[in-house]
């Protein structure tokens, strides 16, 4: 047997998940919301998957209330990144889009935000830049300041603007 008979064929799955740049203006500058983990290092947007049905902008909203404990409001849509990988536990490829909006806070505290995270808090937008963990991430985050500052403007609705292919994940501090 040949080792391509032997090995197993590839899936592929498409996957979407949607979140946000929750922003607030602090006393001179813009701040955002960030969830963290420990253990490893993490500093990330609030995202998450759809529930059935559930409309891309729903998820986001609920996907932010979840994560952070917070309540927010889309302003508008920033943007996309698509990423792939491959899930070694089913050898599925997968395609991911991640769709992200710029949202601001209703209501809540983000000392109720959900196990998924062991922390999430209000950051300098600056000091989000550097302490973020994946480079798409930061990426969408500087539109969210371009857009804030008036030097870009919101995606039209319904395009798929891209903002950056998937890089690979960075050490805090590489901005």
């Amino acid at each position: 047997m040949s080792q391509e008979q032997a090995r197993p064929r590839q899936r592929y799955e498409r996957q979407v998940s949607a979140g946000g740049v929750v922003y607030r203006m602090g006393t001179d500058q813009v701040e955002v919301l960030l969830c963290g983990r420990r253990v490893p290092v993490l500093w990330c947007l609030p995202k998450g998957t759809p529930d059935r049905g559930e409309r891309v902008e729903d998820t986001a909203l609920r996907e932010v209330r979840e994560e952070t404990g917070v309540t927010a409001s889309i302003v508008g849509k920033l943007g996309s990144i698509r990423y792939s990988f491959t899930r070694v536990q089913d050898n599925t490829r997968c395609d991911k889009t991640v769709h992200h909006y710029l949202m601001e806070p209703v209501d809540g505290d983000p000392s109720l935000h959900d196990h998924e995270f062991d922390e999430v808090r209000w950051f300098p937008a600056g000091e989000a830049l550097e302490v973020m963990t994946y480079l798409n991430e930061v990426n969408i985050l500087r539109k969210a300041v371009d857009v804030l500052a008036g030097r870009d403007t919101l995606a039209v609705d319904g395009s798929d603007d891209l903002i950056q292919l998937h890089g690979p994940a960075r050490k805090p501090g590489d901005v």
